[in-house]
């Protein structure tokens, strides 16, 4: 069956995607259309470009992922200036490295821009926080004076990764001013609303793979300032996207629940790594056993 896939971010999290892709595929469905916020900017963009669960499976248990931690080291050798860094940088580390890896990856595949791949086949989200609004990339690049089909679908997937103060924003200037780009989801943490709007007619299936920290939805408890942070910035992810999870639209979505696991464990062993995955697997195993369209 040709279906369109929505996958949520969720940092290293995303093992758990690459498991729901895999079952989505070996189960005959196959994707025309894919859309992903941060970690699922990746899998979908890989998807995009035509690897298998299988190959992306190899390609993410072998990758280093503390290699992707590029940290800017100033002068002077003290934990002070880390975080002098930070303020000046607006991040812990760069993201050039994971840039390069997913660029390195995507041409194996002979994609490089927009242009490499179907119309359409693939969006991805981020955050200008310049401007204060949502992004689809590459459709909104037109706004910023940019080609979409000349723009790297890497550079696309690292805007959509760039989690605040723990990467670097991304910078797009367009010749009259500079405009600052985060994580995706910061703004929509599952763009689900992209392929199954109440006002546009669906050409075909969707399916969504979410990454929640709960299953159902609670109240935050507020009774200090970190938790109000938290509450603020769950709130920033989550309120947009849960304005279009309809009852009819959560019929279509697998969630994969993760709590009490770090969305930036780069540390995070190759038994873990594999846990995930099968994490994935089984969770969307059991919502194709109810799901019908």
């Amino acid at each position: 069956m040709i279906i369109d896939g929505v996958f949520s971010g969720g940092g290293i999290k995303g093992y758990g995607l690459l498991g729901g892709f895999q079952e989505l595929e070996e189960n005959g469905f196959t994707f025309h259309r894919t859309a992903g916020t941060s970690a699922g900017s990746i899998i979908a963009a890989f998807i995009a470009a035509g690897y298998t669960g299988e190959e992306m499976e190899k390609l993410f248990l072998d990758i280093n992922l503390s290699g992707l931690l590029d940290r800017r080291y100033g002068l002077i050798p003290i934990p002070f200036v880390k975080w002098l860094l930070v303020y000046w940088k607006l991040g812990l580390y760069k993201g050039e490295a994971l840039e390069k890896w997913v660029a390195e990856k995507l041409a194996i595949r002979n994609v490089v821009t927009f242009k490499d791949i179907p119309p359409q086949s693939l969006r991805i989200i981020a955050s200008d926080i310049t401007n204060g609004k949502l992004v689809v990339l590459p459709d909104d690049l037109k706004n910023y004076g940019v080609d979409p089909l000349t723009f790297p679908v890497a550079k696309a997937v690292r805007m959509s990764c760039s989690i605040p103060y723990f990467f670097e924003p991304v910078k797009l200037n367009n010749g009259k001013r500079t405009s600052l780009f985060v994580d995706g989801g910061v703004l929509s943490n599952f763009p689900m609303w992209l392929f199954n709007s109440e006002h546009v007619r669906k050409e075909r299936p969707v399916i969504g793979l979410r990454l929640s920290t709960d299953e159902i939805w609670k109240p935050h408890e507020v009774d200090n300032a970190v938790e109000l942070f938290s509450a603020l910035f769950k709130t920033m992810k989550d309120a947009h996207d849960s304005r279009y999870i309809s009852k009819k639209h959560v019929n279509n979505i697998v969630f994969i629940p993760m709590k009490g696991l770090s969305a930036m464990d780069f540390n995070m062993n190759d038994e873990m790594k594999g846990e995930l995955i099968e994490r994935g697997r089984v969770y969307t195993r059991e919502f194709l056993k109810r799901w019908t369209y």
